[in-house]
């Protein structure tokens, strides 16, 4: 079943301390859930109090919240 899942995040979260840095998705675009692949490049222009939808394709549609 899809579904639209709410997330702010617009970037990685790093967890400390390891003995290498370790990045959490906070965007929900990774395809290596809950690491950070890199995905959340798209939601940098996201504009504030817009609610987005991702599509596979990559390519992304403003929905009404």
């Amino acid at each position: 079943m899809a579904r639209i899942i709410r997330m702010e995040g617009t970037g990685p979260v790093k967890v400390e301390p390891q003995d290498k840095p370790v990045f959490v998705c906070a965007c929900g675009l990774t395809k290596n859930f809950p690491f950070c692949d890199g995905s959340h490049k798209p939601c940098k222009d996201e504009a504030e109090g817009k609610t987005y939808r991702y599509n596979d394709d990559g390519t992304r549609d403003e929905v009404d919240a």
